[in-house]
């Protein structure tokens, strides 16, 4: 007897649709096994095995023999492959430090469990930007050297860059160009409380999660003025955000105007957003 959690069709049908899988068409019980409780799902895009993990199996071991399976299947090993959830952990990760105090445990843990997320974040920590002197080493070492605001700030950065691995380069690098641009300009432009680096992101996370903007906005905690503008209401941080997609695309008599309406030198404003370009490029450098 290999089904120790029954789950019911009401259950089921609520759990599939965080995954872009279709709808169920039925559901059996799987006899074979003896540590896990595993079903075989019919959905409208095909058959799937879902595991429900049971206390014999350690909740901080899954990432790592997810993780494998997903390392294996890539390289063309014959295995299951595990289906991530729509939001992955990306929105996770957002949600968790955009919270007013942190739990270093969560974030760890989630962290860890996305491989390529957490060599990004260990390679940007042991770059030239932060020029540390000891080597960091580990998820829990690097925690523990930055402070709240930057951990805040380079685990919403890998958490964009995570979301963005099956999508266009460039369109992560836009995000990323985005972020820097704006966090760069908040110097110079009254902004509140408003964070400006998770306004830059944020604005096209929902083209590079592929869901509805208010979606992403239900995962991410944010001050109202930004939650107005990446709606496309009225807010204080318009003619910001106005002037970052018109210097994005080129719009020169436009960047005059809201570089104007912001008191801020058009040349000023060339050169913030040439150094966000930099600054992009060596974050998403291979």
């Amino acid at each position: 007897m290999a089904v120790y959690t029954e789950v019911s069709d009401e259950e089921l049908a609520a759990f599939i649709t965080d995954f872009d899988i279709g709808p169920v068409v039925s559901c059996k019980g799987i006899a074979e096994g003896v540590e896990n409780s595993n079903y075989l799902v019919h959905t409208a895009a095909g058959r799937y095995i879902l595991t429900l993990y049971e206390k014999r199996v350690a909740p901080s071991d899954l990432p790592f023999f997810l993780g494998l399976m997903e390392h294996l299947a890539k390289h063309g090993f014959p295995c299951p492959v595990p289906i991530r959830a729509r939001d992955g952990d990306s929105l996770r990760m957002l949600e968790m430090v955009s919270r007013s105090e942190l739990d270093m445990r969560e974030i760890e843990r989630i962290i860890k469990g996305e491989a390529s997320v957490c060599y990004r974040l260990l390679r940007y920590l042991n770059s030239a930007v932060f020029a540390f002197h000891t080597e960091i080493h580990s998820v829990r070492h690097a925690l523990g050297m930055l402070g709240e605001r930057e951990i805040r700030r380079w685990v919403r950065l890998v958490a964009t860059v995570g979301a963005g691995q099956e999508k266009s380069t460039e369109l992560v690098m836009t995000a990323l160009v985005r972020a820097r641009f704006c966090e760069r300009l908040s110097t110079r432009v009254a902004t509140g409380d408003s964070d400006l680096f998770l306004l830059g992101l944020l604005s096209l996370m929902d083209v590079i999660m592929e869901i509805p903007m208010s979606q992403v906005l239900e995962s991410v905690p944010l001050d109202q003025e930004s939650k107005a503008v990446l709606l496309g209401g009225a807010s204080r941080l318009r003619p910001l955000y106005q002037l970052m997609l018109a210097q994005e695309s080129g719009e020169w008599e436009q960047t005059a105007e809201l570089a104007a309406q912001l008191g801020l030198a058009e040349s000023d404003v060339a050169e913030e957003y040439f150094q966000a370009v930099i600054w992009a490029r060596g974050v998403n450098a291979p």
